[in-house]
């Protein structure tokens, strides 16, 4: 067995390695690709196999469609030096997001807050690293990024206009976390949705309900939430009796057999159910009411089950529950 387990494990992280470059590697190929291509196309110059001729008749040809293009080559310092740089800076950000994922995909905290921060920061990483891989290689091309900082003003400006929802979801995905209204895994409830939290991103959030369909909703859309799991929750039924029945002894068979449903489902029921009485008289029976302290995840299992050893106990104990029947009367004539 000793040996076994070191074997197994390195089989779960040479496939977690496996998977992890197999998913990632096409689309960084795919990336440095489309990159070399446009600034291939869009320059010339840098073609070492074309001919003068052909040369001047792509520039003439970009020239009339998006003006001067030799103005690019002359503000940006565009040579196979430059290049390489950006393409490592592409291929190192990749894999180092890639990797901070993986990490974070492996962490399996126990508290929600936990969790909801992890899944939280897994949304952002994509995002940082974005922004960071922008501003490195327009520095590798020769870009002043300090007359970029200086606009800042005037670029915070244009986006507090023109990306309000986008600035709204972020800021409210991060006071979601932060100020504990509802974690990864909590069953929650928004407009008459209600579902388990499978993660919250930076803009959004993902709800799965019983029927595992997933609702994504953006953070900034996340009002009046019902948290279901901040506190333990009451499952009820109802049984109909017979009339005919005493219920005093009803009671006492009642009185005997719920504390023993506990004991069987011990992982669905927090305490042992109530019998709070005949709630209604009807038409064909009485309807006695039972509830039970449940866990929110429980609430639809727990009457299925109070249902199925009520009806156990009271075929054991001879006690009817009524059914709807027809009564056909024969007149003499």
């Amino acid at each position: 067995m000793s040996q076994q387990e070191p074997n197994k494990s390195t089989e779960k992280s040479s496939s977690g390695f496996k998977t992890f470059f197999k998913g990632h590697l096409g689309k960084v190929i795919g990336g440095v690709i489309a990159l070399i291509l446009f600034l291939i196309i869009t320059n010339p110059s840098l073609i070492p196999f074309l001919s003068a001729n052909t040369k001047a008749s792509l520039k003439n040809t970009w020239s009339k469609l998006g003006g001067d293009v030799s103005k690019i080559s002359g503000a940006l310092k565009i040579n196979l030096v430059t290049l390489f740089q950006v393409i490592a800076i592409i291929l190192m950000l990749v894999i180092i997001t890639n990797l901070i994922l993986f990490i974070l995909n492996k962490l399996k905290p126990k508290k929600p807050k936990a969790k909801s921060a992890v899944s939280l920061a897994k949304s952002a990483i994509s995002y940082i690293m974005t922004i960071i891989g922008i501003f490195w290689c327009l520095s590798a091309l020769g870009v002043n990024l300090s007359t970029i900082f200086a606009s800042v003003g005037i670029i915070a400006l244009i986006i507090g206009f023109g990306a309000q929802s986008l600035v709204e979801d972020l800021v409210t995905g991060i006071f979601l976390v932060f100020e504990d209204q509802f974690n990864v895994g909590d069953i929650i409830e928004v407009n008459g949705f209600r579902g388990t939290v499978d993660s919250i991103g930076i803009r959004a959030t993902c709800i799965r309900d019983v029927g595992n369909n997933v609702k994504i909703i953006n953070n900034s859309d996340l009002r009046n939430i019902l948290n279901r799991s901040t506190a333990d929750s009451y499952a009820v039924t109802t049984v109909s009796i017979s009339y005919k029945e005493n219920l005093e002894h009803i009671e006492e068979v009642v009185s005997e057999f719920l504390p023993k449903i506990r004991e069987k489902y011990p992982e669905v029921f927090v305490k042992d159910p109530v019998y709070c009485g005949v709630q209604e008289l009807g038409e064909s029976g009485m309807l006695l009411k039972f509830v039970a302290l449940v866990k929110e995840s429980n609430i639809f299992t727990a009457p299925r089950l109070l249902n199925r050893e009520i009806k156990i106990a009271f075929d054991k104990a001879g006690i009817e529950i009524p059914f709807n029947q027809i009564v056909v009367h024969n007149a003499d004539k």
